[in-house]
């Protein structure tokens, strides 16, 4: 059964709504708008938490509902309701028209069909018992409290949920999606004397759980969490100043997710708030740097099939060779744009309208060998792995804080370091970027990205990259 018959059957069939009458509603309620759809969801999700060497919560949740957008010009009437009913979407269809009061317009043209498979359409709630999915968190708080003696506390956790969409158009076209998403992560503190540090690692993707339960796959989760917080109990004061930052390969995307990719989603630039407005065409970067963002990898935590307004994933060339190319378009700013959608609409969820959002953004790999890029560095920082972070979108300005990162001394890596901050301005980081790795790699897949109150799993990567001057926060002066 396809993605779209299966999605089909559980809001027609399993919802008893007539499938010509709904129609019939977004066919009305669209009529003199300049966009707009009927977003069907059903979702199931559930968590298992173990801490303390016990289970200490679990819980499984199924939500329903629908949203109906419709759009005239740059105004958006957005209506949703937790009831799959025709008597809710007539009520919706009521409300959203109020934004196309004095308009009329025509429909823009609808997306364009793909016959890509992504991902398993089946059930990952359903692959495994509870007995096993429990077992497995036990199993890694064993396993790290064997390994070394200073492990004080083992923290974890399975998540897994399942969602199918339905969009239906004005006109007939009808798109559906099931998808499926799977996460594991693992959070160890270690202690000694009277000290205590922490290392987590995390894994996930759009796939069923028998992806992850395998000892080879949960053991090398667990031993990179071990392995970090070892590392942090070693740590020293992080230097402060100005210095050349080498950044490692994977997780590090992420401050190029933020402090670069929201830049370029399609809405902050038609409203000309993003530090590249108007700099389509123009160097933004070095000469070899290219950034692409790519919904359609298969089983990525970022990717998807369609987007949530129906329109296929795609590489979406942002940068290439250092000069803008191009936005992440959803279909609203890319009409008054005068541009096409690249398949970045997406929602949190069918309460929630579509905006540009992120899929999988990472930075293409270079011709240079990582062990070259930091000996040609005689005193600065290597930044391995990243916390939380801020980002002003107007001004490029970021603060990002590091959760492994080491002195580089002659050439060499040096002692871990503790409390290291990035600063800097998205726009600039790229115009410094001196050499860049032939090691590019996606991170595990544990991404969520928060953007005006909704969040969605995204992918980031990038290769070792070298940036010659960068604001570094730390205790110890340099």
């Amino acid at each position: 059964m396809t993605e779209a018959a299966h999605a089909e059957r559980l809001f027609f069939d399993r919802a008893s709504l007539d499938k010509n009458r709904v129609q019939t509603i977004v066919d009305d309620a669209l009529a003199g708008a300049d966009d707009g759809e009927l977003f069907l969801e059903y979702r199931q999700s559930e968590s298992f938490s173990w801490d303390d060497g016990r289970l200490k919560a679990a819980s499984f949740d199924t939500s329903q509902g629908f949203g109906l957008r419709m759009v005239s010009d740059e105004s958006t009437g957005y209506a949703h309701a937790s009831e799959l009913s025709e008597d809710a979407m007539k009520r919706a269809a009521s409300s959203a028209a109020a934004v196309r009061a004095g308009h009329q317009g025509s429909l823009a043209e609808a997306p364009s069909g793909t016959n890509q498979r992504l991902y398993v359409e089946d059930d990952p709630l359903a692959a495994l018992d509870f007995e096993t999915k429990v077992r497995l968190l036990s199993d890694i708080d064993s396993y790290l409290r064997d390994k070394d003696a200073r492990v004080r506390q083992v923290s974890c956790s399975l998540s897994a949920s399942w969602q199918a969409v339905q969009i239906i158009r004005a006109g007939g076209l009808q798109i559906g999606d099931v998808r499926p998403l799977v996460r594991l992560n693992v959070s160890t503190v270690v202690g000694e004397g009277g000290r205590q540090e922490s290392g987590s690692r995390g894994t996930g993707g759009r796939s069923l759980y028998d992806r992850y339960i395998g000892p080879d796959v949960w053991r090398a989760v667990a031993d990179e969490s071990l392995r970090q917080a070892l590392v942090n109990l070693e740590s020293i004061p992080a230097p402060a100043g100005e210095m050349p930052v080498v950044l490692g390969p994977g997780w590090p995307g992420i401050l190029l997710h933020e402090a670069i990719g929201h830049g370029l989603e399609g809405d902050f630039n038609r409203k000309k708030t993003s530090a590249f407005s108007d700099l389509l065409g123009e160097r933004v970067a070095s000469p070899g740097v290219t950034v692409i963002d790519d919904g359609s990898i298969s089983e990525r935590r970022g990717s998807l099939t369609v987007d949530d307004e129906g329109t296929p994933t795609e590489a979406t060339v942002l940068i290439e060779d250092g000069i803008l190319k191009g936005y992440l378009q959803d279909r609203l700013n890319a009409r008054l744009m005068g541009m096409r959608p690249t398949g970045n609409g997406r929602r949190q969820d069918f309460a929630h309208s579509p905006m540009p959002r992120m899929t999988n953004t990472f930075m293409l790999g270079g011709d240079r060998d990582p062990e070259e890029i930091l000996a040609s560095v005689d005193q600065g920082l290597y930044a391995v792995s990243f916390g939380g972070g801020q980002v002003d979108i107007t001004s490029g300005k970021f603060v990002f804080t590091c959760t492994e990162a080491y002195r580089i001394e002659d050439g060499k890596i040096g002692a871990p370091v503790k409390g290291a901050t990035l600063i800097g301005h998205g726009p600039d980081v790229l115009t410094k970027v001196s050499a860049v790795g032939n090691d590019m790699e996606l991170d595990p897949g544990v991404g969520v990205c928060g953007k005006n109150g909704q969040g969605v799993p995204v992918g980031v990567g990038q290769p070792t990259l070298l940036v010659d001057n960068l604001t570094v926060g730390g205790t110890e002066a340099v």
